[in-house]
């Protein structure tokens, strides 16, 4: 029971790097900026996302 829902909790961390990953591609940033944070997201999935949310860049506004 333990592990599942440690699985759930990764799939849910899964989806908000990917969709931050988007948001960062999207983003009107340089291309040193977006590698930054693309490398930041990928090696410190949590700490990568919660940094990128308070100070990423952000993607095109809706």
């Amino acid at each position: 029971m333990m592990g599942m829902k440690l699985g759930f909790f990764g799939l849910l961390i899964l989806i908000a790097d990917v969709w931050s990953l988007v948001n960062v591609f999207q983003s009107p940033a340089s291309t040193a900026s977006k590698v930054f944070w693309i490398v930041l997201i990928l090696v410190l999935p949590i700490a990568g996302l919660i940094i990128w949310l308070f100070a990423g860049p952000r993607g095109k506004s809706w």
